[in-house]
């Protein structure tokens, strides 16, 4: 099986005046291609900084990171934006939709930042949309969705670009139990259809909807 992240020995620290505080000690992991991960852990555990390092959005010290076959490690920070926008579809608690855009503009956008076109962009994207409800929503703003809509736009906007990897950030923080409930089947739908997907949560009953639980307490990974 096609191996989609590759984490080994990573270490991640922080200076603390003359101090060293090491958040990450020496992390390892691998989620094959179809996966369905959580990782479970509480506030300071070290999730939010792997959640970072897998998104490639910060640097770890030492160890060796491999994103479908790319060392991380290795890459500039031009690459790393490459990296974020052709192999990661991420999905975050706060949806980080842009306010002023509808839910078509929205979702189009990793696909214009690739230099697409944007009526390109919307072929590829209104099928994306159809599939999650939202066809009769495309001139809306955010402001005019409810929080479960917000969710699916984003999750639209994380698909579209057919990426590598589906990186879900508390993605039910911020709605109610039965719409939470609604996006978790949601993930499970879309991992059934063969889209991987790590999901960083503190809350227990999402992080068993997934296929596999990794706790992380205190900066070191623990398999259930």
């Amino acid at each position: 099986m096609k191996e989609i992240i590759h984490l080994d020995n990573i270490v991640k620290s922080y200076r603390m005046g003359e101090n060293a505080l090491t958040v990450l000690k020496g992390i390892s992991l691998t989620v094959e291609e179809g996966e369905f991960l959580a990782i479970l852990g509480p506030s300071g555990s070290g999730k939010s900084i792997l959640m970072n390092i897998v998104g490639c959005m910060d640097h770890f010290d030492s160890g060796t990171y491999l994103l479908d076959g790319t060392s991380v490690g290795d890459c500039s920070d031009d690459e790393l934006t490459h990296i974020r926008n052709q192999k990661i579809g991420f999905i975050f608690q706060k949806y980080q939709l842009i306010p002023q855009y509808t839910v078509l503009q929205n979702v189009m956008m990793p696909l214009l930042v690739r230099g697409m076109s944007s009526r390109q962009a919307e072929e590829v994207c209104l099928p994306t949309i159809e599939m999650l409800g939202l066809t009769e929503r495309l001139s809306h703003k955010p402001r005019e969705l409810s929080g479960g809509q917000q969710q699916r736009v984003a999750i639209a906007r994380a698909l579209v670009g057919k990426p590598s990897l589906l990186l879900a950030d508390e993605p039910t923080g911020a709605l109610d139990s039965s719409t939470g409930r609604e996006v978790l089947a949601l993930f499970q739908r879309l991992n059934d259809m063969g889209n991987t997907i790590l999901m960083i949560t503190h809350d227990l009953n999402v992080a068993k909807q997934a296929r596999q639980v990794v706790r992380i307490v205190d900066g070191e990974l623990f398999y259930d």
